[in-house]
């Protein structure tokens, strides 16, 4: 596994609109291991393809229950409202409040082309929707409705 180098914010590939994966193998393996191991390093709780810079239709996301790898994801339904704070790993101290739905449904193929279904709430639902986004070229900033400072969402997180 390696770390690959985070696409910031300006770079034209986060723009652009994702190629679905047509192929299940270890190159595809790697690029999900790598992903994980960068997100991971630069302290994300999700990473899309195009953020280093792959424009294929590949999320991984750990909100801390594990590991979820996502290739070809689809969102089939939206319940609900939530409005939080969010930020990007291609987007270094930028925060935004954003409104998202409280409850997703995203169907999706593991790494081994094996379709799933998987449902998230609160957090998961926020990373789902806004890894998803990157592959449509969607960014955060996009959709946020309010910035906020970062010192803001450092008192955010001390008063939890």
């Amino acid at each position: 596994m390696a770390l690959r180098n985070i696409v910031k914010f300006g770079d034209e590939r986060l723009r652009k609109k994702c190629r679905e994966v047509t192929e299940f193998n270890d190159k595809l393996w790697v690029m999900l291991d790598d992903m994980y191991e960068t997100m991971k390093a630069s302290d994300g709780v999700g990473l899309a393809a195009p953020q280093i810079g792959i424009l294929r239709r590949v999320v991984v996301i750990d909100v801390g229950e594990g590991v979820i790898e996502l290739i070809n994801p689809v969102i089939t339904s939206m319940h609900g409202k939530q409005r939080e704070v969010e930020g990007c790993l291609s987007s270094p101290n930028q925060w935004g409040y954003v409104k998202r739905p409280a409850k997703v449904k995203v169907t999706a193929f593991n790494r081994y082309g094996k379709e799933f279904k998987i449902e998230g709430t609160e957090l998961l639902a926020r990373a789902l929707c806004h890894e998803i986004d990157h592959l449509n070229g969607v960014l955060f900033t996009d959709l946020a409705d309010e910035m906020v400072q970062p010192e803001e969402v450092e008192e955010k997180r001390n008063k939890k």
